[in-house]
């Protein structure tokens, strides 16, 4: 049978820019294997699979996978999903709130409207469980072909999760995160020395009045993914790093935006609210818009 889906283009508001998505929108039938195959089809970082709910407290349940593997929880594929279901009907117009079931959970996006039509969403994540902090800071900037003074001064390279560990990388500025490099034999090295297995997040800090609040990439060629041009389960645990570090403080937690994909001609605008402060972050917000570029069926 036909197996359709949606493709869309997420965190930007103009096609042919942002991270793409493929939304498998009926996956009934399809086992796990089924959907991590067509995950490696479609090729993109993330492709979604709609099944019906399996919890009174969620709307749909839904499945995420890279082409290498099956994610507990993931920032884009869940903004994308939520325009693909307002498109299609599953999510009524006008609705405040809709609730996925992912890997980890019940996870809630709040809905904005323009009429009938779904404007922005913002996806809540997990409150952030700071990690370890590496001390081996050469080691970190020759697996990204950087040298150490590349890195930015008096920051911390940490792991931070809010659902999914990230290795958090601050740089120098915005021309060493363009040099930076995603060497998969490097970062078998490095994951291996230092005991670890996450996908690495180099970012920068803007200069004030930029409209950007941090410029930003993301390698993960352990999972698949050589370079991502937006990372939304990353950029919740960056704004926790951002206000935790004192680099991001009062009513500017509310309104950061971090610039991502840029160096891969696939432009992304995440926006992120951290609701709390250094000492204690109570709410943790991620969210964006998404274009409909396409539309098919898989004859699998």
């Amino acid at each position: 049978m036909p197996l359709p889906y949606l493709h869309y283009d997420v965190f930007t508001g103009e096609a042919l820019v942002g991270n793409q998505l493929a939304v498998f929108t009926d996956a009934r039938g399809l086992d796990t294997s089924k959907m991590q195959r067509l995950a490696r089809e479609m090729n993109f970082s993330e492709s979604t699979f709609i099944l019906p709910p399996e919890r009174s407290d969620t709307d749909i349940r839904m499945r995420i996978f890279t082409p290498m593997n099956e994610m507990p929880m993931a920032g884009h594929p869940t903004i994308g999903s939520t325009f693909a279901l307002a498109y299609s009907g599953v999510i009524r117009p006008g609705a405040a709130r809709f609730v996925f079931g992912l890997n980890i959970g019940p996870v809630p996006v709040d809905l904005e409207w323009n009429g009938d039509g779904l404007r922005f969403a913002w996806m809540t994540q997990s409150t952030p469980a700071f990690g370890r902090i590496i001390d081996d800071r050469a080691a970190v900037a020759a697996t990204l072909g950087l040298a150490a003074d590349d890195l930015a001064p008096n920051l911390p390279v940490q792991e931070i999760s809010c659902g999914v560990p990230f290795l958090f990388v601050p740089i120098r500025d915005r021309r060493a995160v363009d040099r930076a490099m995603s060497d998969a034999a490097a970062f078998r090295r490095f994951m291996s020395a230092a005991g670890l297995e996450l996908a690495i997040f180099l970012f920068s800090i803007d200069p004030a009045g930029s409209a950007e609040t941090v410029y930003s990439r993301m390698f993960a060629p352990e999972f698949g993914i050589v370079e991502d041009p937006a990372t939304g389960g990353a950029s919740g645990p960056l704004g926790c790093y951002l206000v935790h570090y004192g680099l991001v403080e009062g009513g500017a937690a509310q309104r950061m935006i971090s610039l991502q994909g840029a160096a891969m001609g696939r432009s992304s605008r995440i926006h992120i609210a951290i609701d709390g402060n250094r000492d204690e972050i109570r709410r943790v917000r991620v969210g964006g818009q998404a274009v409909l570029v396409g539309r098919g069926e898989l004859l699998v």
